[in-house]
């Protein structure tokens, strides 16, 4: 498979994904949640198998949303008059969502009930000895904000062009991640050193301009000192 066409591959599933977000309200509800679990998942000593569990619950949850979704579009655009076997097969696609969605809750209430009952403030710092979570949430949330950005000034593409580069913003909170982590000026600098050089390529291909790219390493910068800072 050609580069290009792999990258369109891409771009089109996550332009798939921005469109369900835009027109579904569920949607943007299972988004809400999702930040809130992966919130809750930094305040607690949640083992690398419940994060896994949780992440499975939460994809399966979108995962249904995006069929329903799909399901919706197709008996919209076949069966514009109402029909009984067109109201069947969406209540059928939305109990779907609504077993995958009740799977979540159950997964999220063997997880967290108990660990609610032990929440203090030392909870907060259990991150500076899992500091993989901290990582993991923290790219997340920036590969979420970029894009979400995109779509909404409508610019670009989710993985080309648009208002602020996320190559950019991914390498320079990469950088402040490994200072955080490694509290080694070397391994920090030859960091800032292949993050400057991401963001030169992106100059050179055309890809960014000049402030985009700039606006790409400040919102990297920002988002990881601020979760590293007030985490750790």
């Amino acid at each position: 498979m050609q580069p290009r066409k792999f990258i369109d591959t891409f771009n089109h599933a996550i332009a798939g994904l921005i469109h369900s977000i835009k027109t579904q309200r569920n949607m943007k509800i299972h988004l809400f949640v999702t930040m809130m679990v992966l919130g809750f998942s930094l305040l607690f000593n949640v083992s690398r198998v419940e994060l896994a569990l949780v992440i499975v619950a939460i994809s399966f949850v979108i995962f249904a949303e995006l069929i329903n979704t799909a399901v919706e579009v197709i008996i919209d655009m076949t069966a514009p008059e109402y029909s009984y076997q067109a109201r069947i097969a969406k209540n059928i696609s939305a109990a779907a969502v609504l077993v995958a969605a009740g799977n979540a809750a159950f997964t999220g209430y063997l997880i967290f009930f108990y660990k609610l009952e032990k929440l203090s403030l030392e909870l907060i710092f259990v991150l500076r000895h899992q500091p993989i979570h901290l990582t993991f949430i923290n790219i997340v949330f920036l590969f979420v904000f970029v894009i979400v950005l995109k779509s909404m000034v409508k610019s670009g593409t989710p993985l080309k062009g648009g208002i602020i580069s996320g190559h950019t913003a991914i390498a320079f909170s990469s950088v402040i991640i490994i200072a955080f982590l490694t509290r080694n000026f070397l391994a920090a600098t030859l960091a800032l050193l292949l993050a400057v050089l991401i963001a030169q390529s992106r100059l050179e291909s055309g890809t960014h301009s000049l402030k985009e790219v700039i606006l790409g390493a400040l919102v990297g910068t920002a988002v990881s000192i601020l979760i590293f800072a007030f985490f750790r």
